[in-house]
């Protein structure tokens, strides 16, 4: 049997080699989206001190590299959660019900003492399975 074939996907930005990471994987039709925080192109935190659009900004990068590969958002079948604080998480629910409009994935949540990226007030992995139907 024959492994199925891993890809890269990179989105539509240059991606440097200093990287030991992809942001996402293509394994036959699983593609696992690594830890993103909520940065835009420069590296920034989009919205210090909001963990509501922090996440919005995840899901947006998520999305991206999801339709390079084919999919989107609600083709994500599972999520892990790192957040540094209680205060507000629970408005990344509402994030959620924007990007998952046919089912809700499962998800883990995990509270840390800290992120790598400062400002960051949480990180969120996940995994896709593209080409699978939903009832």
């Amino acid at each position: 049997m024959t492994a199925p074939q891993r890809t890269a996907i990179l989105g539509n930005k240059p991606w440097s080699e200093k990287y030991t990471f992809v942001p996402a994987l293509r394994v036959g039709d699983t593609v696992y989206l690594a830890g993103a925080t909520g940065t835009d192109d420069t590296g920034a935190i989009t919205a210090p001190g909001n963990i509501e659009e922090q996440t919005r900004q995840i899901f947006r990068k998520f999305q991206a590299l999801l339709q390079a590969a084919g999919g989107s958002c609600e083709d994500i079948v599972s999520t892990t959660d790192y957040y540094t604080t209680t205060e507000n998480y629970h408005r990344t629910a509402v994030v959620r019900r924007e990007f998952f409009t046919k089912g809700f994935p499962v998800a883990t949540g995990v509270q840390v003492a800290g992120l790598l990226r400062k400002d960051a007030l949480i990180e969120i992995s996940a995994i896709a399975e593209l080409g699978t139907k939903r009832d």
